[in-house]
């Protein structure tokens, strides 16, 4: 694959990226500055705010739970906030699984990813389908994001890039992009060996799998999840394309 590199560095952000110059249906690509991905946005610089600025985002979606959003809260200049809450997080189950008395193995921590995955799928399409009405009303610059960028934004970014058309190995390669790119926060002691900790805090292909995998379960393919789950039938993809490819 000839790629580009989407980064866009920030010193306050460390997974925000451009989904801009994939090739998508009938190989138009993906236009520039329209569409980003990011970890959370509580932490940015001025100086990356008039980056932000100066890329025009007007609308941002944040994925994020309440108590993560309270947690790390952010105000940007002019900027429309969304909050399309997926709960509950990785972490929070992690721990959960901990107060039972439960011992979190990497194997474990995978499978947790994986059925967090397919929970998605199972229990939180309506906020993809929201997520895709957004895009639908018009083409404003937005930024959507979770607390890492990786997961919750991660399977956003593959569906996004999938109605569009793009190639099943390069969205993958889009996914896994997070292990390059996101910078771990540096965090208080924690229980949990670090080799759980790096499955937690990085993405695997059979993460993305396991989505993918339950949506051929439940509806038949991509194509019938998006008409039936997202709202994105004939009309609205047409719509679609004509807002995002070149």
């Amino acid at each position: 694959m000839n790629l580009h590199n989407p980064s866009i560095p920030l010193a306050g952000a460390s997974n925000f990226r451009d989904l801009g110059g994939y090739q998508g249906k009938d190989g138009r690509r993906l236009r520039l500055r329209r569409l980003f991905r990011s970890d959370h946005l509580a932490q940015l610089s001025a100086a990356d705010i008039e980056q932000l600025q100066a890329l025009q985002v007007g609308r941002t979606v944040d994925f994020r739970g309440e108590h993560e959003r309270l947690a790390q809260a952010y105000t940007l200049p002019e900027v429309t906030q969304h909050a399309l809450s997926i709960e509950p997080t990785v972490v929070q189950r992690a721990k959960d699984m901990q107060a039972r008395g439960q011992t979190l193995t990497p194997e474990g921590a995978a499978a947790l990813m994986e059925q967090t995955y397919r929970d998605f799928v199972l229990n939180n399409s309506p906020r993809f389908a929201q997520l895709f009405a957004l895009l639908l009303e018009d083409d404003q610059p937005l930024v959507f994001h979770c607390t890492a960028g990786k997961d919750r934004t991660g399977l956003a970014a593959a569906l996004i890039l999938r109605a569009l058309g793009v190639a099943p190995d390069v969205v993958m390669h889009d996914y896994l992009l997070t292990n390059q790119l996101y910078r771990r926060p540096a965090l208080p002691h924690s229980e949990a060996p670090e080799a759980v900790l790096r499955v937690i805090w990085q993405v695997q292909p059979s993460f993305l799998e396991a989505a993918l995998q339950t949506i051929d379960e439940t509806h038949g393919g991509l194509a019938p999840y998006l008409h039936q789950a997202l709202g994105l039938g004939p009309a609205e993809l047409r719509r679609l394309e004509s807002l995002y490819l070149a």
